[in-house]
């Protein structure tokens, strides 16, 4: 046998436990069914104590009790049933159903065990390794078992014998199933829980003495009744509760009452807590094993149904080969039927222990469950039990005249002469025997059970083997079967030096059971118990005898298990008998075949494989194949099927006319579908490049689904509608899906268009090693016409159906669904090849693609007309509560296309498209759209995940036509460039123009309203049927370098409105290779000198100028045959600032680069004019030109401000956003006080430092190919944000986070931030006026003062408060080497305050004593916004060194 779970010690003693009865109030249930559970399901998980109980036996010895578990369950009333040997229709039907449950499981590690030559796998894993089609099944086992025994367990055995014990009913002959004591329980609630406690006890006195009822039945007269006053801890009053319970005490003794608090939460209080269920597992065997459905499931067929095949009588039964295959297990009478009557008769029990238990319960209330048990077992049971087994010994004693106790008589009873035993054919049938209630013999078997119960195995087995003696000389030959088997099992259980296991008390009681009372099921539980015991002391063979012995004919169930466990007896002798193994589990497999366990069937012949093949025995094999085969069709394994049946095809087998008989008896599908790997596609196949030209790829059934690029195109494609819906999604919207597979969205029916072909891939595999031919091979449909131009109730009831199905209609089918017929499919041996099938729909209405149909046949000359349908399961539903416990599929649609009118079809071309740029190249290509369709499109956009690779240019003439200049024509440039004037300086004047970001098609900031989306320009915004046009492209290289995939989404509607379908798309995907070319650092410096009063305006006066210094350098590395580049231009985009003039020396003019070399430019910026920043205009740019060559490049027209506005991310949506200065000036005019906040002070302060000022540097890069130097044009952009902070056109990518840290607390909010030191040091800018020397006569006057003025400007727009602290003398002795030491007169410190943008000046005098060089940069300067007390004033940062020389005047 099999090894178990629980060992020999624990099955025994599980199977024989104390019997408790429950009684419960009204209130009572109400309180336990808060947790979905009554009383004694409530206590069912806590029965097993965990501590040792003690008692005294008759003779005044301590008895240890050990791991004790009883048994609650409620109070059942049956009428008096007569006894029966034979299990009843219920107890079949729920056995046959715990057996089909249990299942190996899935994925299991191999149990291997070595037998002679054989390594057998015994587990689920078997079906796989065993199979002869299964090559290298070795490869699945895991290494050897070291174990001496065979390890590997038999679950379903285990939970056929635990039910079956379990569901034994009690007997007259023996007590051990008789309740012991009763549980009355009672609410708290109750108005008088005495008096319901008093109607519950007179119950159970009716129920036990009225003599109405012989079930349940009682172990004593006088029964334990023990009081439980249950209290609901989250509505009754506990102080109360504590005064019923003192009460009882008073009454029934502390020792016979208990109080149960439980309840302690309430249900929606702990929804969110994991507290455990420890009832799941117990409720779910007691829903198994709950007999009161099966019983009326069982009646309904009684009269008409036989359970087994031998119930109704089967007259040819002894005429049936063992090695026969039985086909008669799905007939109407078989044990399937009866199932599908208790499935759906258990389906509300199933619901219920699905359900959650124990809510209400916390886990001090499982701990006082488990006292109360503890409790009542220790003070009220064992006593009771202990004080019984006194009265019983007492009674018997003075009744039989002996002396006080049993032990002391043993030697008495069992000296005297033996009584001959009889053998059981002499003895007469007196299995009807009964005695009275009060008969010694029936005290004697009472008290030895009672010591059985409590593990005292040693004097129950005096009591038995002295009840034994007794029956057998009155001839009661079924309480003697019961005497022995219980004398045995007791025998083995003692503990010490424990007598030998007489096995021979066992066969006698098996047979007695068997031939004289006819009672199979009492010989089933002996032998069960026996065959345990004898596997535990390695007696296989024994063990193997006595199973074999109790198979009959009478049930296939008990039968095939037993079989199976015999089998396992042989595989685990100290010699395996292999052969005896694979023979008994061939006759378990037929026995399970009968008894309509298939899965079980299978898995037994799977397992006897492993020794039948390979050996010659030709004629077994066969029949274990087609039976393997058979029963694998039967569950639905088609793999598995022709596998096995392929193998007798192949094999030269000695029986090949019957073998051939049996194959025509099955339907074998070939070549095998996979249906579920079916793909569709709707549309025509894309035209290939013609010459130049560049076809759009889309998509084609070569491509591979990925999840990633499909979610990819959805956003896309919900970017691009939502932009031509006025940025709102339709509800209705669903992602265009051209081609439809298993990982795609199916469960709506997909839009074909009419005219346009439909795609079917079809993947067939040949299992078998000869090759397959497949002829005329064409898809069945079945068509509805609908005219989706009418209203659609006028169009429901003329709706016309046809279908190709008939051969003879295929001429009239054609008219409406052009069918493709594909001559001839060959398929290799055990090859996998797709075959696509194509349907051109003529009409409008409902497609439902059925199968396809072919010829089949090894030869092309001969064939076998065939058909197979095409079902595609959904995927798995697990949205809702219902969906996520059952098993429900969803449909799929991808076969049953709806037929819209027709839509227009776009194609598109792209010539002289590069696959290679520079980073920052601006190219010119050219896009070609054909409507192919007779339907004209409009509405044509575009969108991609690269915006700022691509622009179509601007519609609008943001800037008047101008005359280009001869090189733009001679070099092909993609700019517009202007001549520059004659004479003028290369970088001295700059070029301004206003450009809004709106005539681009972006918003504010370049971000874009319609977010990246691109409106194509169309003539009259429609393309007709037929036309094509060409527009031109600009295209600009990646900025960094690599190979780069570019995704464009074109997107078009019907130009005729009111179609199914809403818009279409056409999809392309480009690779372009980026090399490097230049990379741009720019930083930004305040200007230290204020401008002139009479050259310049007031507000620039104000604000000042800027210095910005650009760092150019050449990265790349001779890719691309590049020579050099030069800096052609130097432009500026702004709100506010602008380049004004290039002040590089004269020198440093030429910008030309080669490999590795870096130029630097420095720039004059200058804020913008009031004039320019007017309310028309505050939402526009201004750009700045500053051409450094002979050709201007008008930097605000298409491609070159395309580009810019396309840059990703622009410059002010990477800045937090900051008052314009219309608010800044209404904040400084309210002021900016405490009650500001943190926010509005940290924008003043931040804006001091901020720049809005975008760099665009041009350049030309000379490239040599074919001998032909080619000039190359590109653009690279910086973004200036903060004064003195370097910006860079190639943006640093961030690493990959290698490990993301899980978070199980909320992040706190951000703290309110304030502004930096440093963002603080830029509030004050200062200037020192002085002349540069000064001469003074010393000789003559000792002191020189020399007139200085501070300039003081405010940069913020804020008043701020200024400390000037003239007391700072400059004490580094490198300082004073350089300059000399002198002395500021008058005040030495002032305080002032700036309004906003105010610039203050302040005269000083410097004295000095000698001549020399001198630093007038000594003042220190401080500065805080105003009305901020809490604030302390932060130094600014000071000018570069300001030297002045004095010289003596002689």
């Amino acid at each position: 046998m099999a090894q178990c779970v629980q060992s020999v010690h624990e099955f025994i003693q599980d199977s024989f436990v104390p019997m408790v009865a429950v009684l419960c109030s009204e209130d009572a249930e109400k309180v336990t069914r808060k947790n979905n559970l009554n009383f004694s399901e409530l206590l069912r998980p806590f029965c097993r104590l965990t501590s040792e109980g003690h008692m005294r036996d008759p003779n005044n010895q301590v008895q240890v009790v050990k791991n004790l578990r009883i048994s609650v369950n409620n109070v059942v009333t049956r009428p008096s049933v007569p006894a029966s040997g034979t299990p009843s229709l219920a107890q079949r039907l729920l056995l046959s159903e715990v057996v089909s449950t249990c299942q190996p499981a899935e994925g299991g590690v191999a149990n291997v065990i070595t037998a002679g030559d054989y390594d057998l796998n015994i587990s689920d894993r078997s079906l796989k390794a065993s199979v002869p089609w299964y090559r290298d099944w070795r490869d699945t086992l895991t290494e050897l078992s070291t174990s001496k025994h065979y390890t590997a367990t038999t679950p379903w055995f285990e939970a056929y014998r635990e039910t079956f014990l379990q569901s034994m009913p009690a007997a007259d002959h023996e007590f051990l199933n008789h309740y012991l004591a009763c549980l009355l329980v009672v609410s708290s609630s109750e108005a008088v829980p005495v008096e319901k406690f008093l109607k519950l006890s007179q119950e159970q006195h009716r129920i036990q003495h009225s003599g109405e009822y012989t079930n349940p039945k009682w172990f004593i007269p006088n029964t334990l009744k023990y009081y439980v006053l249950l209290h609901d801890m989250s509505q009754g009053d506990e102080h109360r509760a504590d005064s019923v319970y003192e009460d009882m005490k008073q009454r029934y003794g502390a020792q016979g009452c208990y109080l149960l608090k439980v309840n302690s939460r309430t249900a929606a209080a702990g929804a969110d807590e994991q507290i455990p269920d420890p009832w799941s597992q117990y409720l779910h065997k007691s829903s198994l094993q709950s007999q009161d459905h099966y019983e009326e499931s069982a009646s309904v067929l009684a009269n008409n149904t036989a359970v087994e095949n031998n119930v109704g009588g089967t007259p040819d039964l002894d005429s049936t080969h063992p090695l026969q295959l039985d086909t008669s297990g799905d007939t109407p009478g078989s044990l399937d039927a009866l199932r599908a009557v208790a499935v759906e008769t258990k389906a509300g029990t199933a619901a219920a222990a699905a359900a959650s238990h124990g809510a209400c319960l916390t886990l001090n209330d499982h701990d006082r469950i488990r006292q109360f048990i503890q409790e009542f077992t220790f003070r009220g049971l064992l006593p009771h039990i202990e004080k019984n087994i006194r009265q019983l010994n007492d009674q018997l004693v003075s009744r039989k005249g002996l002396s006080r106790s049993l032990f002391s008589a043993t030697k008495k009873w069992f000296g005297g002469g033996k009584v001959p035993e009889k053998s059981i054919a002499e003895l007469k049938n007196t299995s009807g025997l009964l005695y009275p209630p009060e008969a010694p013999e029936l005290q004697i078997r009472k008290m030895a059970d009672l010591c059985f119960l409590v593990q005292h195995y040693e004097l129950a087995y005096s009591c038995y083997h002295t009840a034994k003696k007794d029956f057998l000389s009155d001839q009661a030959m079924l309480y003697a079967a019961g005497a022995l088997e219980m004398a045995a099992v007791s025998a083995f259980l003692q503990g010490g030096a424990p007598r030998p296991y007489p096995a021979h008390y066992m066969d006698t009681a098996i047979q007695t059971y068997r031939d004289v009372c006819k009672n199979m099921h009492l010989a089933e539980r002996c032998a069960l118990l026996s065959a345990e015991i004898l596997k535990s002391q390695a007696k296989f063979s024994d063990a193997a005898t006595l199973l074999i012995k109790m198979t009959s004919e009478d049930c296939d169930l008990r039968s095939a298990l037993l079989l199976e466990q015999a089998a396992h007896c042989f595989i685990n002798m100290r010699n395996p008998m292999v052969r005896k193994f694979a023979f008994h589990m061939i006759l378990a497999g037929h026995r399970f075949s009968k008894a309509g366990q298939k899965r079980h069937a299978l898995r037994c012949y799977c397992q006897a494989m492993q020794v039948y093949k390979g050996k010659g025995w030709s004629l077994a094999e066969d029949h274990i194949n087609f039976t393997i085969g058979r029963q694998s069709f039967t569950l639905r394994q088609p793999e598995n099927a022709v596998s096995a049946f392929r193998h007798i095809l192949t094999n030269e087998s000695q029986q090949a006319s019957s073998q051939q008989a049996d194959l025509d008896s099955v339907l074998l599908p070939l070549p095998y579908i996979n249906s579920s790997a079916t793909r569709v596609y709707f549309g025509h196949e894309r035209r290939l490049a013609e010459g130049e030209k560049q076809a759009a790829t889309h998509v084609s059934l070569d491509q591979e689904f990925d999840r990633d690029l499909a979610a990819m195109w959805r956003d896309l494609e919900e970017q691009v509608v939502a932009s031509a819906n006025r940025g709102v999604v339709p509800a209705t919207f669903q992602a265009t899906q051209c081609c439809l597979n298993s990982q795609t969205d199916n469960l709506r029916f997909p839009l074909a268009v009419v005219e346009e072909p439909i795609i079917v891939e079809v993947v067939f595999r040949n299992p078998l090693k000869v090759p397959l031919v497949l002829s005329d091979v064409s898809l069945l449909w079945k068509f509805t016409l609908k005219d989706f131009s009418r209203p659609q109730d006028a169009a429901v009831g003329d709706a016309l159906a046809f279908s190709n199905e008939k051969e003879t209609l295929t001429k009239q089918s054609d008219d409406i669904i052009a069918t493709e017929v594909i001559p001839e499919f060959f398929l290799n041996p055990e090859e996998t090849k797709v075959a696509r099938l194509k349907l051109l729909p003529h009409q409008t209405g409902q497609l439902n693609i059925l199968g396809l149909v072919y010829n089949l046949a090894s030869t092309p000359s001969t064939g076998v007309r065939g058909r197979q349908d095409l079902e595609i399961q959904g995927p798995r539903l697990n949205q809702t509560k219902e969906e996520k416990t059952s098993v429900s599929h969803g449909p799929d649609r991808r076969l049953d296309p709806t037929i819209t009118p027709p839509m227009p079809l776009l194609e598109v071309f792209f010539l002289q498209f590069p696959t290679a740029l520079l980073c920052g190249e601006i190219r010119k290509a050219y896009v070609e759209f054909c409507n192919v369709s007779g339907v004209p499109l409009c509405g044509l956009r575009v969108v991609s995940t690269h915006p700022d690779f691509f622009t179509f240019g601007s519609s609008s003439l943001a800037t008047p036509l101008t005359p280009l200049s001869p090189t733009s024509f001679e070099n092909c440039s993609a700019y517009k460039t202007l001549a520059t004037p004659p004479g003028a300086t290369p970088g001295s004047v700059a070029a301004v123009t206003l450009v809004s970001a709106g005539d681009f098609g972006l918003g504010e900031g370049g971000s874009g309203t319609s977010n990246g989306v691109a409106e194509i320009p169309l003539e009259d915004r429609v393309l007709k049927p037929g036309q094509s046009t060409q527009l031109p492209l600009w295209l600009r290289g990646p900025d960094h370098e690599g190979v780069h995939e570019i995704n464009f989404l074109f997107y078009y509607e019907s130009a005729v409105k009111g179609g199914k379908i809403s818009h279409r798309v056409l999809r392309h995907t480009v690779f372009i290779c980026a090399s490097r070319s230049l990379c741009v650092r720019a930083t930004a410096c305040r200007s230290n000198t204020l401008p002139e009063e009479e050259a310049e305006e007031e507000d620039e006066r104000r604000n000042g100028s800027m210095l910005v210094f650009v760092d150019v350098e050449n990265i790349n590395t001779n890719e691309a045959g590049v020579r050099e580049f030069h800096i052609a231009q130097v432009s500026s985009s702004s709100k506010q600032w602008r380049l004004h003039r290039c002040i590089n020396p004269a020198e440093d003019k030429d910008c030309k680069l080669n490999s590795r070399e870096r130029g630097k430019l420095c720039f004059r910026a200058t804020r913008c004019k009031p004039v320019q920043a007017t309310s028309a205009a505050i939402e526009k740019y201004i750009f700045a030109d500053l051409s450094l060559g002979n050709e201007q490049i008008i930097s605000s027209t298409t491609p070159c401000a395309d580009f810019f506005f396309r840059r990703c991310p622009p410059s002010d949506s990477r800045r937090p956003p900051v008052a314009v200065e219309t608010q800044g000036r209404l904040s400084r005019s309210q002021g900016a006080g405490p009650g500001g906040g943190a926010e509005d002070l940290t924008s003043l302060v931040r804006k001091c430092n901020e720049v809005d000022l975008d760099i665009i540097v041009l350049w030309k890069a000379f490239v040599v190919e074919d001998n032909k130097q080619v000039i190359l044009e590109g653009q690279l952009h910086v973004a200036l944000q903060t004064i003195g902070k370097e910006a860079c056109s190639l943006t640093q990518k961030e690493e990959a986070q290698e490990m993301v840290l899980l978070k199980f607390k909320p992040e706190l909010p951000p703290p309110m931030t304030r502004p930096s030191m440093e963002q603080l040091s830029h509030l004050i800018k200062t200037n020192l006026h002085y002349p540069e020397s000064y001469r003074h006569p010393f000789i003559h006057k000792s002191l020189c003062l020399v007139p200085v003025t501070l300039t003081l400007s405010n940069c913020s727009l804020a008043q701020v408060d200024v400390i000037i602290d003239l007391r700072h003398k400059t004490t580094s002795p490198e300082s004073l080497e350089v300059h000399g030491s002198f002395t500021w007169l008058g005040q030495t410190q002032y305080k002032l305050q700036l309004r906003a943008q105010e610039v203050m000046r302040v005269p000083l005098r410097a004295c000095f004593l000698h001549a020399g060089v001198y630093n007038l940069g000594t003042p220190r300067v401080f500065a805080k916004l105003a009305d901020q007390g809490a604030m302390c004033e932060t130094s600014q940062q000071t000018a570069t060194p300001a030297l002045i020389i004095i010289i003596n005047d002689t």
